[in-house]
């Protein structure tokens, strides 16, 4: 059986810190810009995405969304924010954990501090998603690598 090449699994606090973050506004949401590094596609990983993740003073995370397939966790390390889960809003900092079943109820997170909330943020990576963002009124649907939202209205049951 062939050896593949692939990444060495360990990354050094120094490896981290010299990766190039990546800054990213979210399609619907323009206030929802992260800054992160993708510590998990650095050492190979396939099945779910490990991320450092920065947000700015005044930034938020995402749309309010929840997913109907994946999970996903967050694990503040430092910085403080505002976490929006259903409709209850909490004030989270330094090791608070959040844990996202399939179907949990819809979330976002802002910082409306003024330093940086930086948290590692994980979640699987299955062939296909479902996402629901109840503000934006728009269900979206990932399959194939590609990603297409429909308007609540224009959705068809049955």
């Amino acid at each position: 059986m062939p050896i593949s090449k692939k990444p060495f699994p360990l990354l050094k606090a120094s490896a981290i810190e010299s990766m190039k973050e990546l800054r990213r506004a979210h399609r619907l949401n323009p206030r929802a810009i992260r800054s992160g590094k993708s510590l998990g596609d650095a050492v190979g990983m396939k099945d779910m995405g490990i991320h450092l993740v920065r947000i700015s003073p005044g930034d938020q995370t995402t749309e309010y969304h929840t997913h109907y397939f994946e999970e996903e966790f967050l694990y503040i390390l430092s910085g403080r924010g505002i976490a929006e889960i259903g409709k209850r809003k909490v004030t989270v900092g330094p090791g608070d954990f959040m844990g996202f079943v399939t179907e949990s109820l819809p979330h976002t997170m802002s910082n409306p501090y003024k330093e940086d909330l930086v948290y590692l943020m994980s979640g699987t990576r299955k062939p296909f998603d479902v996402s629901e963002y109840p503000r934006a009124k728009i269900r979206s649907f990932r399959f194939a690598g590609r990603r297409n939202g429909v308007k609540f209205k224009d959705i068809k049951e049955g």
